[in-house]
């Protein structure tokens, strides 16, 4: 049996000082003690089945003690581990769940697998003081474009928590499908939640795939989704896209489109890529659709933050709309610009008077939203096309999460050349998600940095059709992310990517995450002759 060591933490942990003496001895006698207040962790633990602990009978060797200190921040740690005993302080449970990732990564990278033979493991004796930068360490998960089963979120879920993520945007609905079971409009899933075939590539492909695709989840399914997040210390938080990205629950409801401009009753969950011409109508109808659509929403969601979208709008059927125009006339709104605003509006107050925060992305600040009488104070931003929305939100007095897209889509492809499968987009590398930083120094300078919330990554699926897909253009490059929102900007690459190849990635191995290896893709994972659509 070997000690382990401590120089491989991904993310980084703040302070490490390492101590002398013989290790700590992980196995079949190591008794867990813990209190009420951390039952929970506990209880995660155990079910690591690969985790050695004292069954109640033979002699106790080593014990792992988790407790609270309120000395302690939110999310924060201090892991002790001497010969004898390893003991987790937390400023809160999430911070004690925290430091037990830290404490398994001391652990071989066997200790991620789920089941085997685990003998007994060597810790180094050590002193760790951490906490997270940001509060926000977020993904983002595209369920619309391509469907992932649950099984497939649920060990999405178990991959943030090895990093010590703590936020899925789960991304419900778009024009190609709308994935929650809403009980008051059973056609939203009846009809919305397929289609007929799916482009395959980019928007410009010739290639189709012709199957069918679809699915949704019910809403115990998003229920249990919620729950097992909530085991380790990860918040859920639903996006229902309004009112742009809408065409799957046009197709389902035809009169909530602009039905005085095109015949919405002919409209098919859409199966390209790209920003659908098809918009909900300003009407009263559709708001008090949407609310019933939010009230079921609210009722499986505990998240504090809910998200309605507001990006990517185009106005051409609201001009041509007698009804979108009559609605701007009677509202006083000066343009369509301001006729979205005026909807971003109705949800962010009524989310607000529900006790809930509405997320948008940064195109909810058009139409004068900073203006007079605009979002409420909860409001947060995210802000994708580059920082200045963020900025801009922030300065204004509102929170802010940043996921720029040249930096945080994780559909972008990963380096130049050919062998990159259906490459969209600028280079996304390694190197440059590792070094943005996500708060601006216009914000720091003016005293606003306090209002970036944290950062997150955005996975877009319209060409990762599986999940194997996803682990390609998610890691290694979502580890990255998780030291940047969990340490902090400013740290040296090249030490992240020894880390990384010297222990991290054999803990991905482990956990069976199909990975972009760091010299490029295996054979099995290019897509040739599929197009993808590079940017120089």
């Amino acid at each position: 049996m070997s000690a382990i060591g401590w120089a491989g933490l991904v993310p980084r942990a703040r302070e490490v000082r390492e101590g002398d003496g013989p290790p700590f001895v992980w196995g079949s006698g190591t008794a867990l003690v813990a209190g009420p207040e951390v039952r929970g962790v506990a209880r995660w633990l155990r079910g690591q089945s690969v985790l050695p602990f004292h069954d109640g009978e033979g002699e106790v060797g080593t014990a792992l003690q988790l407790r609270l200190n309120g000395e302690l921040g939110a999310g924060a740690y201090r892991l002790d581990v001497t010969a004898e005993r390893a003991l987790i302080e937390g400023g809160d449970a999430a911070g004690v769940f925290w430091g037990v990732q830290t404490l398994r990564q001391a652990l071989p990278p066997a200790a991620f697998r789920r089941a085997g033979t685990a003998g007994e493991w060597g810790i180094a004796p050590a002193r760790v003081q951490d906490a997270p930068r940001f509060a926000w360490r977020g993904l983002l998960l595209d369920v619309a474009r391509h469907f992932m089963p649950k099984d497939g979120v649920l060990r999405v879920l178990d991959l943030l928590a090895a990093h010590k993520l703590n936020v899925l945007h789960l991304h419900l609905t778009d024009d190609q499908g709308w994935r929650m079971e809403i009980h008051r409009y059973p056609r939203l899933t009846e009809v919305g939640a397929w289609r007929h075939r799916t482009r395959v590539g980019h928007r410009a492909s010739p290639l189709w795939d012709e199957r069918p695709h679809g699915g949704y989840y019910t809403q115990d399914d998003l229920r249990e989704i919620v729950s097992y997040a909530a085991e380790q210390h990860i918040t859920v938080v639903p996006e229902i896209e309004l009112p742009g990205h809408s065409q799957a629950a046009i197709a389902a409801y035809p009169e909530l489109g602009n039905t005085d401009v095109v015949d919405t009753a002919a409209l098919g969950v859409w199966t390209d890529w790209g920003v659908s011409p098809h918009l909900l109508a300003p009407t009263d109808e559709v708001l008090r659709f949407y609310e019933h659509v939010l009230e079921e929403v609210l009722d499986v969601f505990p998240s504090p933050f809910i998200h309605i979208g507001g990006d990517e709008t185009p106005k051409d059927q609201w001009r041509a709309s007698a009804v979108a125009q009559a609605r701007m006339a009677r509202e006083g709104l000066r343009d369509e610009d301001a006729l979205q605003a005026w909807m971003v509006r109705h949800f962010d107050r009524w989310l607000a008077g529900r006790g809930r925060r509405m997320v948008g992305w940064d195109e909810i600040l058009e139409g004068d939203t900073l203006a007079g009488d605009g979002l409420t104070p909860g409001a947060v931003v995210s802000s994708w096309r580059g920082y200045e929305g963020g900025v801009a939100a922030a300065e204004a007095g509102h929170d802010v999460v940043m996921c720029p897209e040249h930096e945080l889509y994780l559909d972008r492809r990963q380096t130049a050349g050919d062998d990159e499968p259906m490459p969209l987009g600028y280079v996304a590398s390694l190197r440059d998600v590792y070094e943005m930083r996500p708060v601006p120094e216009r914000l720091t300078q003016g005293g606003r940095a306090a209002r970036v919330l944290g950062v997150q990554a955005n996975m877009w699926t319209e060409c990762t059709e599986s999940s194997q897909r996803v682990d390609y253009q998610l890691f290694p490059r979502l580890a990255a992310v998780a030291e940047v929102a969990w340490t902090g900007p400013g740290g040296d690459y090249e030490h992240f990517a020894a880390r990384l190849e010297r222990a991290h990635l054999p803990r991905l191995d482990a956990l069976g995450v199909d990975y972009r290896p760091l010299s490029g893709p295996h054979p099995w994972q290019r897509r040739p002759g599929i197009p993808g659509r590079p940017l120089p």
